[in-house]
């Protein structure tokens, strides 16, 4: 019987069934490549004719010996993995270039060194010279962290096979050469075949894993998708260059809660913890100003108080901007499409500026309520008071939706010294507390409450 022959493309993945000059999946040309489909079975034989290694089966209800994590005596880490590091683990790091990923992975594997176990760093980007002069800056000189620059995928997986650490850094795997695959390091065969060979040699000699990998333009990890399904947990590191603030980010773990975040700030030695990051993002609110709001949101398990701004001014264009940064820009658009549809506030021929304050990003639809208020407030140059939160979603029709975890959202708000907040009907209040909540039905109600009747 005659192989089938598939053609993949090596920038995007995508996979054709004949050659083609243009990949339609990413628009890139010479890009795909021919790729051998996998054998039929021992001498030709078909999966089914011949005979393979019987399965050992086991119950759901089988008593597993519980498993242990090794915490890397960084608490904001420790927490994102949801609780410390599994054993015999994969885990992928990805953020834009010149984050701070390799930072943060060098501290780790500092830390996680001096707690007494056994780490070893691989770089395919760096020298170890260039590793140990980090090191150094970081104050890092005295862990007993194992180094090595290489990039070819077999002789990293022998000198794992003979060290046997309890970590193995791999910094990135972009870099990684796989030897039998036939295509330039980088592409997505090698990618895959890397993630592939790395993760399977973590579950099979009980080896936690972290590969860093790099991403696209959009943001994304670069190479197939088919890697993030491969590994148990899938952080991001976040942040703005120029900002001091960077957020860790679990898109998907399998022990412990996705969306889960760690606050670090970026110094001169280094990143360092923020264990109280809502104090962090509201420490420079002194006196009230129009436009701004804080909002009590929810980042995994955890509540974070943001300050959301918004810029209202005269447009000289046909058509106005609506630049955002830190939330979704359709979101906004909704919102505003609300606001002149339901309440008769129109931004028509007015450009409308939106901020999420310390660069962080915000993707849950409480923050609804919180960036309608910020908007009126910059429109009506009134500012709402300074000790006051805002919280809810807005649904199409104006009404209040009540959110998740209110109860958590309160408590953060009175821990932090706020006597108010602002929200939908139909919430848990805070048993005993010193808040003073005002529900609304939706958002007509809402605005009346804090900004009165407005004319537009």
């Amino acid at each position: 019987m005659a192989k089938s022959t598939t053609y993949v493309c090596a920038s995007c993945g995508a996979v054709h069934k004949k050659w083609a000059g243009r990949c339609d999946g990413c628009g890139e040309w010479n890009t795909i490549r021919e790729q051998a489909a996998l054998s039929a079975g021992p001498k030709g034989k078909t999966l089914g004719a011949s005979k393979g290694r019987r399965l050992e089966l086991s119950s759901l209800s089988a008593q597993d010996k519980p498993l242990q994590r090794a915490h890397f005596g960084i608490g904001e880490l420790d927490r994102v993995l949801g609780g410390g590091l599994v054993p015999a683990s994969a885990i992928l790091v990805g953020g834009d270039p010149g984050i701070g990923k390799s930072t943060l992975l060098l501290q780790a594997a500092g830390e996680f060194a001096r707690e007494g176990h056994k780490v070893l760093y691989v770089s395919g980007e760096e020298a170890a010279s260039q590793i140990r002069m980090r090191a150094a800056r970081l104050g890092l000189t005295d862990a007993p962290v194992q180094l090595a620059a290489e990039t070819n995928l077999r002789d990293i997986l022998t000198t794992l096979d003979a060290e046997r650490p309890a970590l193995a850094i791999i910094d990135s795997i972009q870099t990684m050469w796989a030897d039998h695959v036939d295509s330039a390091p980088g592409s997505v065969s090698q990618v895959r075949a890397a993630a592939h060979e790395l993760t399977s040699f973590a579950k099979r000699r009980g080896i936690s894993v972290i590969l860093v990998g790099h991403v696209t333009k959009d943001g994304q990890i670069a190479g197939p998708r088919v890697i993030e399904h491969m590994v148990d947990t899938v952080l991001y590191f976040e942040g703005e260059r120029g900002h001091q603030f960077r957020i860790l980010r679990a898109v998907k773990n399998r022990f412990g809660p996705a969306n889960e975040i760690g606050v670090f700030e970026m110094t001169g030695a280094g990143l360092e913890q923020v264990t109280n990051p809502s104090a962090l993002f509201l420490s420079e609110r002194d006196k009230p100003t129009s436009g701004s709001v804080v909002f009590a949101g929810i980042e995994g398990t955890r509540p974070v108080l943001v300050e959301i701004q918004a810029l209202v001014a005269q447009s000289s264009l046909a058509s106005p901007r609506r630049t955002v940064v830190g939330w979704d820009s359709g979101r906004l658009a909704m919102i505003l499409a609300v606001l002149e549809s339901r309440c008769g506030i129109g931004f028509g021929g007015l450009d409308v500026y939106l901020n999420i304050a310390g660069g962080i990003k915000i993707g849950e639809p409480a923050a609804d309520l919180a960036v309608a208020a910020a908007l009126v407030s910059a429109r009506q140059d009134h500012a709402l008071p300074p000790d006051s939160v805002v919280f809810g979603e807005i649904s199409l029709s104006g009404a209040l939706r009540p959110t998740a975890q209110a109860e958590n959202r309160l408590k953060e708000a009175e821990k932090l010294g706020f006597s108010s907040a602002y929200t939908a009907k139909r919430i848990k209040t805070v048993a005993n507390s010193g808040l003073n909540v005002h529900k609304s039905d939706d958002l007509v109600s809402f605005i009346e409450t804090c900004f009165g009747r407005i004319e537009n």
